[in-house]
């Protein structure tokens, strides 16, 4: 990516280049009295003045966004080249009157020599140089500013030719030949102005460049989770390409996944291109292969209880769905049982009146309190009482016994192996049958808990 020095170099290369050959095409159009040439003269010197401006706007574009400028300063190069593109009709308005005014009276042709050709070769040679340099700065940098300068350039090459052209009509006695090249050099100015006013208006009135829309969907819709786009503008301020999107996610997800959406979204237009900024609106919404515990999690979730073990019976003509509901410990019944019809109704009203709904109300699991690790013979005695309970079943390996002793009781951790292709419900079958003899051995025992392993590879 050429950066901002790189910019501020081509536009100050440009400016010496610009007066340099402006000085000698005016000078030597004095001296030969050609009008053509005067009025190249006179577009290089805009050129000259194009390139001050452009010199000095990209110094100040790049500039990152402030408190004033939410969206930084790149506006600024679309209107700058709004204004060269204004002098450059007024130069090619001034240039038609002036040949018109020739034509009509019959001015002498200019004294022909080889100097105002060895002129314009050479500016044509330096003008083909600034141009393809300009023209690739503002590729690579995306500025409207030395796209802008990259055309005048351009435009100074066929506008050159014309002269010659001219010159060499009026070498051959056609008097007209040199006002003829002015009025030809006058539309050229006008046609390139014309055309880069059109793309400096339309990124003003923020219009999107042509393919973004698209471009940037597809980057977006290629982000795992994103489900759809439901909608998508685009605007470019500089360099700086800005969207504003709204998706569609899954509902089911949570908070920091849908954060991941984000950010991902963010990389994809990045990579898509290049300088991005993406605003993410996420709508969450159902998906067609959504399950029925999956929309009771839902709606659980959107009311922030904390539900478990949730039953769905489809008996066909109607759903049975029972429920365990965490609330505080020391919250009356009065008002948990109004929670809990709470949650009733709402799944009520997504499933329909008739579906059954049993939600049993038990105390919220408390934070484990603090604890001090029990002494070595402790945990030796534990681990031998959860090897011989595990002795029969198919669990076995019972290592990394820890036990921590709390105003609670003691809470016993450990890990157990089991076969592999044992499903989770056998494993935990096994497992809290192991729990509830070490519970009933060791009535201290508060809690019990356990972590399941394949066997080692």
């Amino acid at each position: 990516m050429t950066s901002q020095h790189d910019k501020t170099s081509v536009a100050a290369i440009s400016i010496f280049a610009s007066g340099g050959m402006a000085a000698a095409k005016f000078a030597v159009g004095i001296a030969i009295g050609s009008l053509a040439l005067i009025s190249e003269a006179l577009h290089s010197l805009i050129d000259l003045v194009a390139t001050i401006i452009t010199w000095a706007v990209v110094r100040v574009s790049d500039k990152p966004a402030d408190e004033e400028h939410h969206y930084g300063h790149g506006k600024l190069e679309s209107i700058s080249a709004l204004g060269v593109t204004a002098l450059l009709y007024v130069l090619a308005g001034g240039i038609l009157v002036e040949a018109y005014s020739r034509l009509r009276e019959g001015t002498p042709p200019p004294t022909i020599s080889a100097v105002p050709f060895v002129v314009l070769v050479i500016d044509i040679a330096v003008n083909l140089w600034r141009a393809r340099a300009l023209h690739r700065a503002a590729r690579e940098t995306r500025s409207q500013a030395l796209a802008a300068d990259a055309l005048h350039f351009a435009s100074d090459v066929m506008g050159s030719c014309a002269v010659i052209v001219g010159l060499i009509l009026a070498g051959l006695g056609f008097w007209w030949g040199d006002a003829a090249a002015a009025a030809a050099v006058a539309v050229m100015i006008a046609a390139l102005g014309l055309r880069m006013a059109g793309s400096t208006v339309q990124t003003l009135v923020d219009r999107a460049p042509e393919g973004a829309q698209e471009k940037a969907k597809a980057a977006i819709r290629s982000v795992p989770g994103v489900i759809d786009v439901e909608r998508l503008r685009v605007r470019m301020v500089g360099a700086t390409t800005f969207i504003d999107t709204i998706a569609k996610v899954p509902r089911t997800y949570p908070i920091d996944r849908v954060e991941d959406i984000k950010r991902n979204a963010q990389a994809a237009v990045a990579k898509a291109f290049g300088d991005a900024d993406l605003t993410f609106a996420a709508v969450p919404v159902a998906r067609d292969n959504e399950t029925v515990r999956d929309r009771i999690m839902v709606i659980a979730r959107n009311s922030a209880l904390a539900v478990h073990h949730v039953t769905v019976h489809d008996l066909g003509v109607k759903l049975i769905v029972s429920i365990d509901l965490e609330v505080d410990a020391n919250m009356q019944l009065e008002a948990a049982h109004d929670i809990a019809n709470t949650l009733e109704r709402n799944i009520q009203e997504e499933f329909g009146e008739d579906v059954e709904v049993d939600v049993h109300i038990e105390p919220l699991e408390p934070e484990l309190p603090f604890g001090v690790d029990a002494t070595p013979d402790r945990v030796r005695t534990i681990a031998a009482a959860l090897t011989e309970y595990a002795a029969g079943s198919e669990i076995h390996d019972i290592h990394n016994v820890r036990v921590r002793n709390t105003d609670a009781g003691e809470i016993v951790n450990f890990h157990c192996r089991a076969t592999a292709s044992m499903s989770v419900i056998k494993v935990h079958e096994h497992v809290d049958a192991i729990e509830r003899a070490l519970r009933r051995a060791f009535p201290s025992v508060k809690r019990v808990i356990s972590h399941a392993e394949p066997p080692r590879a």
